[in-house]
């Protein structure tokens, strides 16, 4: 059980990574990372709705018939999405007027429903509710990555209003690292979001190989 909930946690953080590995949820991915802040708000809500649906899909499971399997899938999740939505326009309000639509259009990411579809509907309660929070993490983890090398190229900060999203504790966090017209425009415009991505994605790649090899020469020297 415990090697079940080391492989889930893996999986999320680093091996499956929706952005990063499945390439899913593209469409936040580049619009919400412009900056660190958006890409930690975006993937914070995503992460909520992801563990809260997969848990209750994994609850109602054997009560969901395979032919409505899909649109009761969407209902779980807009009402997610719609509760998500509401406690940032209450307690979140300027980042809420930042992130707009995309916080809707979390019902319409890919990254939820082929989760719920590949496990929450056939795993139990917890293993389920986990999957969801820390594939969440991970698409949480890619978007504020993300953004925060857009953010330092494009516009020479990091974290911009952190507070917003933070609360005022969290200042702190908002860096100022080098003039605003030093920056590159064209990192905080749609082709810095996929030139970012794509390399990050070739990153990982190559962090993957480089690993695959070190087992397999540990392997090789255990055995000899």
């Amino acid at each position: 059980m415990a090697t079940q909930y080391r492989t889930i946690v893996r999986d999320g953080l680093w091996d499956n990574n929706g952005v990063l590995s499945m390439l899913l949820g593209m469409c936040p991915t580049m619009a919400m990372t412009t900056s660190a802040t958006n890409g930690l708000g975006m993937g914070v809500a995503t992460a909520v709705v992801m563990a809260a649906s997969s848990l209750l899909v994994a609850t109602f499971r054997n009560r969901i018939t395979q032919e409505v399997r899909i649109p009761v899938y969407i209902l779980i999740v807009a009402a997610m999405v719609t509760l998500v939505d509401l406690c940032m326009n209450a307690w979140m309000h300027e980042l809420y007027k930042v992130l707009g639509l995309f916080i809707p259009l979390i019902v319409s990411n890919c990254l939820p429903l082929a989760r719920l579809e590949a496990f929450a509907a056939k795993e139990p309660v917890l293993p389920s509710f986990l999957d969801g929070l820390f594939m969440g993490i991970g698409f949480t983890f890619a978007l504020t990555v993300i953004g925060a090398v857009r953010e330092i190229f494009g516009s020479g900060t990091l974290f911009a209003d952190a507070s917003l999203l933070l609360g005022p504790a969290f200042k702190f966090m908002e860096m100022h690292l080098m003039s605003s017209d030093m920056g590159v425009l064209m990192m905080i415009l749609p082709p810095g979001g996929f030139l970012v991505t794509g390399l990050l994605v070739v990153a990982k790649r190559i962090l993957d190989v480089r690993a695959g090899k070190a087992i397999q020469m540990g392997g090789a020297h255990s055995a000899a």
